[in-house]
């Protein structure tokens, strides 16, 4: 995939990576200034925001990482599966080149690529440490929460695009599985990456523990388990 954005440490090696992944009709340049946002608050990290492979079918210099023509809720969660496999092969190139390993990678996306760093996290857990969604929805609600990875929701109240809802009932249903998540809704915001949000998942960065870390410090994790975690910080 073409790097879009590939922002590196002034000095020294990469301590985290975090990944940001564009909405349909767009590239990876309209992540610039959540890209900015995460450089300034973690300089050792490395970010990159990849064009998605395909082009936008609703014309348009933009692109996407699944068809959207004719989408809904039957074809969505194969049109998504079908999408998985290349970008989960990316994240893992990228790690290696870096040498950043998973525990201290997170996904952000915006839309529809919040959409696939959903489903990564519900269906490759432990690619990467964290996921952060802006403004999407699982394909597929979980049958069962990420163990390795954990999960940040942010979403606009009065989204019209992908409905604040979807994000509720995500929250909710990671909530009933025992699933390390939160939960942040802007009133007043509709489908956009606003600072607002932005702002939010800087907190949530620097101030959420993993449950993961948690059961392993209160001796609930087998000896071990999770000894290479390093969340971002």
């Amino acid at each position: 995939m073409h790097l879009a954005i590939e922002s590196l440490p002034a000095q020294g090696a990469p301590e985290q990576l975090l990944l940001l992944l564009h909405g349909v009709g767009a590239g990876g340049a309209s992540m610039a200034a959540l890209a900015q946002a995460l450089r300034t608050e973690f300089p050792q990290a490395a970010l990159l925001a990849p064009d998605a492979p395909e082009p936008f079918d609703g014309g348009g210099a933009g692109r996407q990482w699944f068809l959207v023509a004719g989408i809904d809720e039957t074809n969505r969660p194969e049109r998504v599966a079908e999408a998985l496999p290349a970008l989960w092969s990316w994240v893992r190139a990228e790690q290696r080149r870096l040498g950043v390993p998973a525990p201290a990678t997170a996904i952000a996306g915006f839309s529809q690529g919040a959409i696939l760093a959903l489903e990564t996290a519900a269906q490759c857990d432990g690619l990467a440490g964290r996921v952060l969604a802006f403004s999407g929805r699982f394909a597929r609600l979980p049958a069962r929460a990420p163990r390795l990875t954990t999960l940040h929701l942010f979403h606009g109240a009065t989204d019209a695009v992908i409905d604040a809802a979807h994000a509720r009932r995500a929250f909710e249903t990671l909530a009933g599985l025992n699933g390390d998540a939160t939960l942040d809704v802007a009133e007043g915001l509709g489908h956009v990456l606003h600072p607002a949000l932005v702002d939010r998942a800087i907190f949530r960065l620097r101030h959420h523990i993993p449950a993961r870390t948690w059961a392993e410090a209160l001796g609930s994790a087998p000896p071990g388990a999770l000894a290479d975690d390093e969340p971002l910080h």
